[in-house]
Formats: structure tokens, C-alpha cells, sequence
């Protein structure tokens, strides 16, 4: 193929790919245009919760709000430890937590509590599903008992 033809098949394919872009942005018949935020007509109508739904389902959110408990193990050099969450939900968003220590030795104490004190601070006003603790207040065995009664909780939560 010469060069001046080559070009105008790509110029031709070019063009029609663009009007093929183009079209597959329209709004069809049966929709509305877009709204002046840049979101589509379904998108803008899932900000108001419709007649008879509830607004936990329109708010984004798979979890139902409450207060959850859950144990959760982690291996130490001391054996398997067991660490306790609570997690207060609403909207999915953590707005509270609490952990109970079920030290077997000293040293699990010791990291628990340190672990205790410094949760809030990396979980409370953060998605739930956005959380994957690996270190608190220099503890970090006792984040895998944490990260294993997160999951717990939210599979109850939802």
C-alpha cells in the first residue's frame, strides 16, 4: 500500500473509532443527561433514598450499624494469644473501638495494652473494609489477632 493511502485508512479507522466513542457517551432516549457534578442520571438518583428503602441501603454501605465483638488469635514466641475487638459501626465507617486483652504471660500484657492504646488513633473514622492493621504502638503480633476478629466482625455486620 502507498504511503498517502496507508494514512488515510488511518485517518478513516481514526475517525470512526472517536465517533464510535462519541455515540457510546450519549445519553439514549431513555435517559436523562448527565447532571453538572459529571455523575450520570443513576448515579445522582442513588444520593436520595427512594420511597419505602432505607437509607443505609442508598449510603454505600454493606455493613448495618451496631456494636460487634469478635476474639482473634495470633501466634508469640509465648504460643497462641488471644486478643478481643469491639468495633462500633455506622455507615460502615468505625466510630469506636475497644480491645480486650486476654494476656496468657507478662509480655503478651505488656504488647496487648500498648497495642490497646494505639488502636483508636489507626482505625475509628476509617471504612471498615479500608482497614488492615500491621503495627500499633510497637506491637505488631497482636495486629494478626486484631485483623482476624476484624474479618469476624465483618462478616456479622453485614
Amino acid at each position: 500500500m502507498r504511503p498517502s493511502v496507508r494514512k488515510s485508512v488511518y485517518a478513516g479507522i481514526a475517525g470512526l473509532s472517536l465517533a464510535g466513542t462519541v455515540a457510546g457517551c450519549a445519553p439514549s432516549a431513555n435517559e436523562s443527561a448527565p447532571a453538572s457534578t459529571g455523575g450520570s442520571a443513576a448515579e445522582t438518583s442513588a444520593a436520595a433514598p427512594a420511597a419505602g428503602e432505607s437509607p443505609l441501603a442508598t449510603s454505600g454501605s454493606e455493613y448495618k450499624d451496631g456494636t460487634y465483638s469478635a476474639d482473634g488469635n495470633y501466634v508469640s514466641p509465648n504460643g497462641t494469644e488471644t486478643v478481643g475487638v469491639q468495633l462500633t459501626l455506622a455507615s460502615g465507617t468505625v466510630t469506636d473501638v475497644q480491645i480486650t486483652q486476654h494476656p496468657s504471660n507478662p509480655n503478651t500484657r505488656k504488647f496487648q495494652g500498648e497495642f490497646a492504646g494505639g488502636i483508636a488513633e489507626q482505625v475509628v473514622g476509617k471504612n471498615i473494609d479500608d482497614i488492615n492493621v500491621s503495627k500499633v504502638a510497637g506491637s505488631s503480633l497482636t495486629s494478626g489477632g486484631f485483623n482476624q476478629a476484624l474479618e469476624q466482625i465483618k462478616s456479622e455486620a453485614q
